[in-house]
């Protein structure tokens, strides 16, 4: 990486100019264009087909992803020499995005690209790649991925199905199934996870669907997310060649989580896509909608909520594409370095595994708000099969599961940060005992004459140092238990999401300063005041929890005194922002920020 970029979790301990920093208004012209081409496919030929997919109609799905592949859209990141674009990766995240508007569509979409895809590009081998990349980037196959078992889900190392290796080496026996398998009713091609033997862990192999002993068991039935394929698989004497093999024997488990970690800021990305989809219904509805001889729209309450569904929405985007460029730039460095292509994005994306679990929590639950406050500006109709904003609740809600539950997403953004702190990667000591001195000193008020952003960069770094007050006490208490003190756990790991979300924003605004006149910015300093507001507020109240959760006497009182200095907020006019943000969507009838 550059001497620019900041190590994956290193955002929490060092400040980060806004020049470092990618932001959505400097896609150049071809990257625009291919996200034009992913929002004109999905406009004419996925929204008029929803409501047949939603029905299972598997042919027609199988039908809609050949047609992506003819025109490229399955092969975005996939080199050029396996039949793909060879684009990087956040060019990748702007067509998740634009996909991410298809509803149960961009489910079967995102699952081929991704964790259906990209673990032969990064750990097969050259012949594995020839053989299956040309087919999967042009459509000819469609992939799929599978691990989650009946008994191994959030524990998905504790899987089940065994592979048993034939004495002459030359193939490997299956037997088990797979559930909740996304493409599974319709994949030609799956990774399949088992252990060999009796290994501790996971093996990964290229199974595909014509194998003997291989079936498919019927659709499931899904609350939302109807138009995709969901099936359980099953194994029976099923016979694999030994070449078949994905990577190592026994580094399985590996493959998995490097792909989770994949697939959560891919998530990330569909939830910008969906969430202005839904925002683009709520408010053509409600310039339509008439109450008491006016559009609904001009009344406070709906526009407390449109002001609300952008802001939360832009916040999402920052940070989504703030870590998505910092993934590109720690694979162009490391093979700048001399690493191979695949390993570099392997671990590219493995050094912003934490930024990845923090964009996926935060993409799923503005998507979740996003799509209540939708079906509610909609009233009953919102209860309406007929509005799409029914079937965007309803495929909402599994984006708190899909890829690790946002339960476990903030488990593991929090312990891969300490970690990294034990190892030495990260320092989070030094800045930590810090805090704890500054505890005991007179507080620093700040200068009167300071800046705006520059008062917004110090309620940063306040922000990051009620977040390291609260882990260093705690596991200074705790010590290796701390693990076990999940509560606690959660609630900094929300304290570290809202923190980063804000200062992705922030810095967002603040490189969009040097772009735009002060008239076209005000719009996104209202949304990064209120957003930066909101957030002080609600850091004091998580922090103290935290902070009432274990400490007692004289360190309870020093550091709630120290929660209230740190989340310090000035005060905002969140009405009257928060009505020229929906003012300016009204008028447009549509997101555009």
């Amino acid at each position: 990486m550059s001497d620019k970029t900041l190590k994956g979790g290193e955002f929490l301990i060092k400040e980060t100019l806004a020049a470092d920093v990618f932001i959505p208004e400097e896609f150049d012209e071809e990257q625009q264009m291919m996200a034009q081409t992913c929002k004109d496919f999905t406009e004419t030929q996925v929204m008029p087909n929803i409501e047949k997919l939603e029905h299972h109609d598997n042919e027609l799905l199988i039908k809609l992803l050949k047609d992506a592949g003819e025109l490229g859209l399955l092969g975005i990141t996939i080199p050029e020499e396996y039949e793909g674009f060879g684009q990087k990766f956040v060019t990748s995240m702007l067509t998740v995005e634009e996909m991410g508007k298809g509803f149960s569509y961009a489910v079967a979409y995102s699952a081929h690209t991704g964790i259906g895809t990209l673990p032969i590009l990064y750990f097969g081998n050259e012949e594995q790649k020839q053989k299956y990349l040309p087919k999967l980037a042009t459509g000819e196959y469609i992939g799929a991925y599978a691990l989650t078992e009946p008994e191994a889900g959030s524990d998905a190392n504790s899987g089940k199905t065994k592979a048993v290796l034939s004495s002459d080496g030359k193939e490997y026996t299956l037997n088990g199934g797979k559930m909740w398998i996304t493409n599974g009713g319709i994949a030609d091609l799956y990774i399949v996870f088992a252990k060999i033997d009796d290994d501790k862990n996971l093996s990964a192999f290229i199974v595909e669907r014509n194998t003997p002993g291989f079936s498919v068991a019927a659709e499931e039935d899904k609350m939302g997310i109807r138009g995709s394929s969901t099936t359980q698989i099953f194994f029976e004497d099923m016979k694999v060649p030994a070449e078949n093999l994905l990577g190592e024997r026994d580094k399985g488990f590996k493959i998995a989580l490097y792909i989770l970690n994949l697939g959560r800021i891919k998530l990330a990305g569909a939830t910008i896509g969906a969430s202005k989809a839904t925002i683009d219904a709520a408010v053509q509805y409600a310039n339509e909608r008439k109450q008491f001889n006016t559009p609904i729209a001009n009344f406070g309450a709906i526009k407390h909520k449109l002001g609300e569904m952008v802001i939360r929405t832009f916040a999402d985007e920052s940070l989504t594409y703030r870590a998505s460029q910092n993934i590109d730039d720690a694979i162009a460095t490391l093979v700048k370095d001399g690493m191979d292509k695949g390993l570099a994005s392997i671990e590219g994306i493995r050094q912003y595994a934490i930024e990845a679990s923090i964009a996926k929590v935060f993409g799923s639950e503005v998507l979740d708000f996003v799509v209540d406050e939708a079906v509610q500006i909609h009233g009953g109709m919102g209860y309406s099969a007929e509005t799409s904003v029914e079937r965007a609740y309803r495929d909402s809600r599994i984006n708190r599961i899909f890829e690790g539950t946002n339960e476990i997403n903030r488990m593991v953004a929090v312990g891969e940060l300490l970690k990294r702190g034990m190892k030495g990667e990260l320092d989070l000591l030094t800045p930590a005992k810090e805090v704890a001195q500054e505890l005991m000193g007179i507080p620093d008020f700040g200068s009167p004459s300071m800046d705006y952003f520059a008062e917004k960069h110090k309620s940063i770094v306040n922000f990051k140092k009620s977040i390291l007050m609260v882990a260093g006490a705690a596991l200074q208490k705790f010590t290796d238990k701390f693990q076990n003190e999940q509560e606690i756990m959660m609630n900094v790991a929300d304290m570290l999401m809202y923190t980063y979300a804000a200062e992705s924003v922030l810095l967002r605004v603040e490189k969009l300063s040097g772009m735009y006149d002060e008239a076209k910015l005000a719009i996104y300093k209202d949304m990064l005041d209120v957003y930066m507001y909101d957030i002080a507020n609600l850091m004091h109240k998580i922090g103290d929890d935290a902070v009432n959760s274990f400490a007692e006497s004289d360190e309870q009182t020093a550091m709630l005194m120290g929660m209230k200095r740190f989340t310090k907020a000035a005060p905002v006019n969140v009405v009257a922002a928060r009505r020229r943000i929906a003012d300016q969507l009204i008028e447009n009838n549509g997101y555009n920020f």
